[in-house]
């Protein structure tokens, strides 16, 4: 977030009164100190976003403060002032630690100049600090063949322009964080950070602090501050992951921060203000939800400004092979391998299934049929078997097309049926057999010996 508070220590009350005059007609919250302990103590307590300090003072001096903060918060810039300037002292400040270096007397403009300087370099870092994290990957283009998906694509670039939350609802699976990132891309927010955060994959403690960071000491393990994702997110957008999970202790957090645009870290008691775009998604009914007790009704209203619905793949059968010829080109590619195609029974068991994973269902079968196939060709064969003895997608019993013959059907048949089908379309070739399935020849003859004893195969 953009520097807010500024800590002034000097031991002179002129030249200390004017740089917290010069500081808050700049814009900025000011405090002061009269010298290095008390300046020391009170950066601890107060956690200001940058300190400007004077170079000769009493007892701890402007070098020693500087030092001792950049060891104790290292996150913390600084500003040395000094009427006594040296280019062996300015390379002394900034080895202890210090951001910048200044002249006294300070005027307004280059006390604006370095702040400002500073905030973006602060900016930056955040942003570099947490994308070397999540190890963020750019979005592909939407494929959207579909009326259905089609339209919710045009809704969602109408909805970019606005300042208001969003709420994006939808089955596991269907695509949900892939709209946030192009709504994101179609905002003016477009060059502010993007940044995400799972609310499904943390504590109730861990989230909170994730969400608005923490101050150094505030629980066991936070050995200095840390900033949330609302402040990284500042300018830009947030995606709230899942949100239907957040505990109601936390909703009413959230609810402050999406009413008034503020809060405070863990541990800590400074308010921060920040300008940040929310972006919610759940794969939950939040209006049952409220019914049922489980979500707050003021924060699913405050959510429900502009909602947005992404239908399951089962209810958008045109989605079906394009996606699936987009998956089989990029994992074909990423395992060095010249692009198959779908044979048309492989296509038309694609569309038949009804995907109860959605999108990330049908990627997943897509990149092990790769693997699996051996040839120019994805049959049904490589679709059907993930692992030895195993389905790769098991349809649902389901009125929108699920394939009838394999409805209640044994695996064991199913797997039978399949191994027999693959022999006969490569004229009883075993070894080609095993490679197209993906298990070993040896697996493959015992299975056979085993259904002739059994009477199953000729």
């Amino acid at each position: 977030m953009p520097i807010q508070h500024i800590l002034v220590v000097d031991d002179d009350q002129l030249s200390r009164t004017f740089l917290v005059e010069a500081i808050q007609t700049l814009g900025y919250r000011a405090s002061m100190a009269r010298g290095g302990e008390e300046g020391f103590a009170l950066a601890q307590s107060a956690h200001p976003d940058l300190v400007v300090t004077d170079l000769r003072m009493p007892g701890t001096d402007g070098l020693a403060l500087v030092k001792k903060l950049h060891e104790a918060m290292p996150d913390l810039p600084s500003i040395l002032c000094t009427a006594h300037g040296t280019v062996e002292v300015a390379v002394a400040a900034m080895k202890e630690g210090a951001s910048d270096f200044l002249l006294k007397p300070v005027s307004h403009e280059a006390l604006s100049l370095v702040i400002q300087r500073i905030d973006r370099e602060q900016r930056l870092e955040r942003e570099n600090r947490y994308l070397r994290c999540a190890q963020s990957e750019s979005q592909p283009e939407i494929i959207a063949e579909s009326a259905s998906l089609a339209e919710t694509l045009r809704s969602a670039k109408k909805l970019a322009r606005s300042k208001g939350t969003v709420l994006i609802t939808g089955e596991s699976g269907t695509g949900k964080e892939r709209i946030a990132h192009l709504i994101h891309r179609e905002s003016p927010r477009a060059q502010g950070p993007f940044i995400r955060v799972n609310c499904a994959a943390l504590s109730e403690t861990l989230l909170e602090s994730e969400l608005f960071g923490h101050e150094r000491g505030a629980f066991t393990g936070a050995h200095k501050m840390r900033e949330g994702r609302f402040e990284l997110a500042d300018g830009g957008t947030l995606l709230l992951d899942e949100l239907g999970e957040v505990s109601p202790a936390l909703q009413s957090k959230l609810l402050r921060v999406l009413e008034e645009e503020e809060f405070e870290r863990v541990g800590g008691t400074s308010t921060l203000r920040v300008d940040v775009r929310v972006i919610a998604t759940t794969n939950k009914d939040l209006a049952n939800e409220v019914k049922q007790g489980k979500f707050r009704e003021d924060l699913y209203y405050r959510l429900h400004v502009l909602p947005l619905h992404i239908a399951p793949l089962r209810q958008r059968t045109d989605d079906i092979l394009p996606l699936a010829q987009h998956f089989l080109a990029h994992y074909a590619r990423l395992h060095g391998m010249s692009a198959p195609t779908f044979t048309p029974a492989a296509e038309a068991q694609l569309r038949r299934w009804s995907w109860p994973g959605n999108v990330r269902e049908l990627e997943n079968v897509v990149q092990r049929a790769v693997v699996l196939s051996q040839g120019a060709q994805v049959d049904v064969a490589d679709l059907v078997f993930g692992r030895p003895s195993q389905p790769m997608a098991m349809p649902a019993n389901d009125a929108v097309g699920a394939p009838s013959s394999l409805i209640n059907r044994r695996l064991e048949d199913i797997e039978r049926e399949a191994i027999l089908a693959t022999l006969a379309g490569l004229n009883g070739n075993k070894t080609q057999a095993a490679k197209r399935l993906g298990v070993s020849s040896r697996t493959l003859v015992n299975k056979m010996k085993l259904w002739r004893s059994e009477g199953l195969v000729a």
